[in-house]
Parts: C-alpha cells; structure tokens; sequence
C-alpha cells in the first residue's frame, strides 16, 4: 500500500514538473497574450487534464514544411520563377496597384492578375452545379480539393463525376483533411482509387517528431480543372450544404467561380498541399489561357501556420485600414484578434460604415459566445452586429468599399488566422462588388440586429460562460 502511495505521489509530481515546464513554453512561444495566460495557468492549474491536451493543441507552428519542399527547393523556385514569368502579362503594374496589393504580394508571392472572369455562386445549388458541370467538361485534369467530403448523397454525386472522368483518362486528384473527413468511409476512397483516381488525406502529423501535430486543420475548399477554371468557397462537401440537414436549414454559404490566369495560383495552392501529402508532382497545364471578353482582376491568398507571420490577419488588418465607406463582413465565427479589433475600431472611427453579419443558429457554442466579448468591445462605435436568423450561415465574405471583395474559407477567429490552411478569392472589381453588395443586402434583411442593451439583460450565467469563452477562444 504504501509503496502504491509512493508511486501515485511520484506521478503527481511529475505531472506538475511537466506542466511547469509546459507553462514556460506556453509563456514563451504562444502568439498572443491571452493564449499564453490560458495555457500557463491551466497547466500549472490542474496539468492532468491540461498537459494531454498542450501536447496535442499547444503548437502553434506547422513543423516539417520547410524541410519537405528544401529536398527540391531548386526545381520548386525554378517552377515558380517560370509561372511568374508567365503570369507577367496579366499582372498589374505596380503603379496600379491598390494601397493593399503591394502588402500582399510580399506576403503571399501571388500578384493581381487581369484577364479573369469570375462568377458569384450562392448557396449550394449553385456551387455544386457550377463544380460538376466544371468536372463534366474536364479535358485532362481535376485536382479536388475539400477539407470536408461526406458519403451521403452529394457525396456519391461528386464520387460518380470523378469516376466517369476517370474512366475518360482524365487524371483526377482528391485531397481531404482527415479531421474534416474522419467520417469518410475507406470504401468511398476505395472506389475513387480502383478507378483510378489518387487520394490522399493531408497526413499532417506525418513524421517522428510531427506526431502531437493533430491541431492544425487544411480547411481550404478548391477545385481546379484543367488549369483554366477554378472554384474556392465557403462549401464543403456535403447535404447539410445543400440545406438538407433540417438542424441548420436553410444553409447559407458562397463560392466563387473563376476563369483566366488566377485559376493557376489556386492550382499552385492545390499543388503544394498535395506535395506535402504524398511528396508526389503531378505534372500540369501551367500556360495561362485568359477569360473570353473579361477582365476582373483576381489574386489567391493561401494562408498557413508555417511561418513567422500571421498573413491572414495581416492581410485583414491591410484591407480594413484601407476602407474609406464600407466594411461589410459575413463570418460565422467572430473572434477577431487584437489587431483586427483595432483595425475595426479606426474605420468606425473614421466614420466608414462597419457591420458584420454572423449566424444566429450557432454549431459552436465556445466560439459563438465568445464573439459576443468582442462585439461588446465595439460598443458605442456605430459597428452594427446582425444575426442571420434563417438557418446557419457559413459563408466567409468581405467587402471593402465598392471595391474589393472576397470569397474564401478564412473566418475571422484565431483558427483561420494562427492554425489552418486556408485560402481566399481576392477579387477587384466594381461589377463584382456590387453584387456581393446585393448579395449581403439580401442577408441583412434575413438577420436581426444584435443590440447591445440586450446583454445586460441575459442571466448571469450566459455573461460569465461569454467571459470564460473568450479566455477560451486562443486554443479552440
């Protein structure tokens, strides 16, 4: 007995060791303030619960990247160099160049390219007729890529064009991420690989010392066909998408079609998560070909934690502090960063129109009451807040001014911006933005404002489940 004493005292006290030493590094390499208090405490706290889960959800930096693409670095800049140069017709010259463009150009090595049309895609309907008469029309091949893919019936619809196609020779490639599609079964995979197809899930933790790297999400949502069309949007791949889930009913979300030279940025997206996956090259169509009797300028922002700056907020923070009439932001997660807060915060100030649109019908109930601290932060600046009532709304969407909009997977919470692989449409273009305009007018009148007088009348509970969310939202 005693000596069973003697072993349950020695691990507890290993545990506390470790969790000390855990809510040093925590103090010392988490990316924000409030995700270093939230880690350190809870560690030294009660390490039994928190030193498991630090293992697995405290890295804040994809590892193994760098070293994947170092083995064929001089043929991967080489590739580049020669897209870049290929690109160079399309590309707008500097002095055109929005106030963001330059900032991101650094950050993502993508230019804005003309010669581009592009298509608003609302709801699913529309997407995923747009995505199978673009799999349809495949010449030679389709690189699908989706962070989530369900075996139901839209499922079997997309599993049954990529077959076909298949049969046709027409090189197919499946990427899914296995947290995203951990319901996927392996006969579906089984079927698409039989005929032909490559699959293979993104492998994030593969490696020795990636094996705790099970946080990270590629959440990205991309198509490509025959390297003139794309497809990048909120969507993934299932019924609930297309309103079928009577949970979330109707479901709101947008994808964007595009055609011209920015499809090849999406494809080189494409690429080098597949690269990371399989270490294979496949080899592609990379001649520009520009849209017939169009112009619309596009740019693809891939974001990831793989490096020393956090591009997707970055780039928010850009766009933001460029606005001079008009934020309009539709994001079913709203946890913005210190830097977004104040970007919002100085266009209010300025007296550009701010309003951000969410779901009143949350998946999430963490995330959706800690947007609630932060709208509450931007009080008394004239932000309005609105809840879209009808059914879950997903889509992630910005428009800056009359301008710029884009269309993308990034949502406005620490997830899309420090620890998933995420990619957005960035289109410049009047037409375009005006009917994303339309587009969210449209929500606006689907959603009720969320008021600010209202909070102080919620019960005690719900405000103090709001404050421990928002402590929360760092590592969820």
């Amino acid at each position: 007995m005693k000596k069973r004493t003697r072993k349950i005292g020695i691990l507890v006290a290993v545990f506390y060791l470790a969790g000390t030493v855990a809510a040093l590094h925590a103090a010392l390499t988490a990316r924000t303030a409030p995700g270093a208090i939230a880690w350190s405490v809870s560690l030294v706290s009660m390490p039994f619960v928190a030193l498991p889960a630090y293992l697995v959800f405290g890295r804040n930096k994809f590892e193994g990247i760098a070293a994947a693409f170092e083995s064929r670095s001089d043929e991967f800049e080489r590739d580049i160099v020669d897209l870049e140069s290929r690109l160079q017709p399309w590309t707008i010259p500097s002095a055109a160049e929005p106030s963001w463009g330059r900032a991101l150009e650094s950050l993502s090595r993508f230019e804005l390219l003309n010669g581009n049309s592009v298509e608003l895609l609302v709801d699913g309907e529309a997407t995923f007729n747009s995505i199978l008469d673009g799999i349809r029309q495949a010449e030679t091949y389709i690189l699908f890529q989706f962070y989530m893919i369900h075996d139901d019936e839209l499922g079997r619809r997309i599993k049954s064009a990529l077959i076909d196609k298949a049969a046709e020779g027409v090189s197919v490639i499946v990427l899914y991420d296995e947290v995203g599609s951990s319901g996927l079964p392996r006969a579906y995979i089984s079927e698409l690989v039989v005929a032909g197809a490559r699959v293979s899930s993104f492998r994030p933790n593969q490696g020795w010392t990636n094996r705790f790297q099970l946080n990270f999400r590629n959440h990205r949502k991309m198509v490509v066909v025959d390297g003139q069309s794309a497809w990048v949007g909120g969507h993934n791949v299932g019924d609930e998408y297309l309103g079928l889930d009577p949970e979330f009913s109707p479901w709101r979300d947008t994808h964007v079609r595009i055609d011209g030279p920015a499809a090849l940025q999406v494809q080189l997206t494409i690429i080098a998560d597949w690269y990371w996956a399989t270490r294979e090259l496949p080899t592609l169509q990379w001649a520009p070909k520009p849209a017939e009797d169009a112009n619309t300028i596009v740019t693809i922002l891939p974001t990831a934690p793989t490096g020393n700056l956090e591009t997707a907020s970055l780039f928010f923070v850009s766009a933001l502090s460029a606005a001079r009439e008009r934020i309009w932001i539709a994001t079913p997660y709203f946890v913005p960063d210190e830097a977004m807060m104040k970007a919002l915060q100085l266009a209010a100030l300025r007296g550009v129109d701010v309003r951000v649109l969410t779901t009143g019908k949350p998946d999430s109930w963490p995330v959706h009451l800690a947007a609630f601290h932060y709208m509450h932060e931007l009080r008394d600046l004239g932000i309005r807040f609105y809840a879209f009532e009808p059914g879950f709304m997903h889509q992630k969407v910005l428009l800056i001014d009359d301008k710029l909009a884009s269309v993308g997977t990034h949502n406005f919470d620490n997830r899309s911006s420090r620890l998933n692989f995420e990619v957005t449409a960035l289109i410049a273009d009047d037409d375009f933005a005006a009917k994303v305009r339309e587009m969210l007018e449209a929500d606006f009148d689907h959603a009720v404002p969320i008021v600010e007088n209202e909070w102080s009348a919620e019960p005690l509970w719900w405000r103090i489940a709001v404050r421990i969310a928002r402590l929360a939202s760092p590592v969820l």
